[in-house]
């Protein structure tokens, strides 16, 4: 089972009853700015996206420890055509800037590492998004080079900076 723990976080497989606190974040326009999914508009959707996710993908809720909060979520999957473990996260704006995302990258890096075996790892940011990218930094990664991403809908296109890290 995936699960994790660090000294503020626990970080485990999102569950269906985990909906009301996701949908806190994916319905937030501001957190949704640069992400690749739509807006959620109701917790049934979410419902419906948790109960979709591929174990493959391991995509973990992030809990607050101390209050049992589920405050993000994140992942490392691997892409074949990367053949490396992409890191993705997003979090309730509600706790932006206390190194929670940081603290959890860190965390599912190793977890890959340690647990499938991963080496080689990559990761993304939105140019405009500087915030997600001193996390990315923090973790080690290195910049790779510029190119873009879209929503999965196609709806939008994002000027990006792309990065890699590789592990022993």
């Amino acid at each position: 089972m995936r699960y994790i723990e660090t000294e503020r976080l626990i970080l485990r497989p999102l569950a269906v009853e985990d909906a009301a606190d996701v949908f806190e974040w994916t319905s937030d326009p501001i957190v949704n700015k640069f992400l690749r999914y739509s807006l959620y508009t109701n917790v049934e959707d979410v419902k419906k996206w948790i109960l979709s996710i591929n174990p493959s993908n391991n995509e973990f809720a992030v809990v607050l420890k101390e209050k049992g909060k589920v405050i993000g979520s994140g992942g490392v999957a691997f892409v074949e055509s990367n053949n490396a473990y992409e890191l993705g996260y997003n979090y309730n704006r509600n706790y932006w800037g206390h190194g929670y995302a940081t603290e959890a990258a860190k965390a599912m890096i190793a977890w890959a590492h340690d647990e499938l075996g991963a080496h080689e790892f990559t990761s993304a940011h939105a140019i405009a998004n500087v915030a997600s990218g001193n996390v990315i930094k923090k973790c080690g990664f290195k910049f790779s080079h510029f190119g873009q991403y879209s929503r999965f809908d196609g709806s939008e296109t994002f000027e990006a900076k792309f990065y890699t890290l590789h592990l022993d």
